[in-house]
């Protein structure tokens, strides 16, 4: 079997195209590659996959073998990948994910995919599309306690459940303690994905990411898309802001005309093996 190994910002994925090979068991397989250790090593695995209603189908695993709505750095490696591999020759792509029908725009440079500008959707607020146990419809500057230590939270779906916590200060915190714990909190019955954030202009803030199902990663899209729309929701930014994560930077927008975000980034291929 061959595989490709890409990533977008350190974000890592072992993507195989399924159009010439057959996965038998995905959450399996994905937690055997995923292991840095006795396997490739990355963040999840993708499966670049027919679709009847598009132009290519994501299937996306973390790490542990649970299956992810969404990611938009992968994403990004698919379009790279689809395009690379002349897959197609289109540089404007419809992508069928579990979380819907995402449409994105390659960079093209000599000759081939170096990022992309995906439209990730609309942002869900309502707590029960989250999902986030509330009396609330809107999850916004909610309180939240882990450790005996109080938290604000702002939930967003961007395909996936995301708790969104702004902080003066993100270096200090033990996402290996702290990001697990609000990950597996009561309040998420999905359990979530957790970003704490630190705004540092109305068009730039830092952020670090605890990717459910993963863990603390160099780099999340749908984190980082859901850290732009509620810091706009708590006025801390304008719609347009670079994200800055460990591995580097993103552009996020939210129109708020349309109701959509949109991502910007890179995508790289590391190398191509066999199995």
């Amino acid at each position: 079997m061959i595989f490709t190994k890409m990533h977008g910002l350190g974000n890592d994925y072992v993507c195989i195209n399924c159009f010439r090979e057959r996965v038998e068991d995905p959450p399996g397989f994905a937690r055997a590659l995923c292991d840095r250790h006795y396997g490739i090593g990355a963040d999840g695995l993708i499966l670049i996959c027919p679709s009847k209603v598009s132009d290519f189908k994501m299937e996306i695993y973390n790490s542990d073998g649970s299956v992810a709505g969404m990611c938009g750095n992968g994403i990004r490696c698919l379009g790279k990948y689809v395009y690379d591999y002349r897959l197609t020759g289109k540089e404007t792509l419809s992508i069928e994910t579990k979380s819907g029908i995402r449409n994105m725009h390659l960079h093209i440079q000599d000759g081939k995919a170096c990022g992309a500008m995906v439209d990730m959707g609309v942002p869900r607020l309502n707590a029960h599309s989250i999902p986030i146990l509330s009396e609330k419809d809107l999850v916004i500057n909610d309180p939240i306690e882990v450790q005996k230590k109080n938290y604000r939270m702002t939930g967003i779906s961007m395909g996936n459940p995301h708790a969104v916590i702004f902080s003066e200060e993100i270096n200090g915190i033990s996402l290996e303690e702290t990001g697990r714990e609000l990950e597996f909190h009561p309040r998420f019955p999905e359990r979530a994905n957790i970003e704490f954030c630190h705004v540092t202009a109305r068009d730039r803030m830092e952020i670090r990411v605890w990717e459910r199902g993963v863990g603390e990663t160099l780099a999340c899209g749908t984190g980082a898309c859901a850290a732009v729309v509620a810091s706009v929701l708590n006025d801390l930014t304008d719609e347009e802001v670079i994200v800055k994560l460990l591995g580097g930077e993103l552009s996020v927008r939210w129109d708020r005309k349309v109701n959509h975000v949109f991502l910007e980034g890179p995508a790289v291929k590391v190398f191509d093996g066999v199995l």
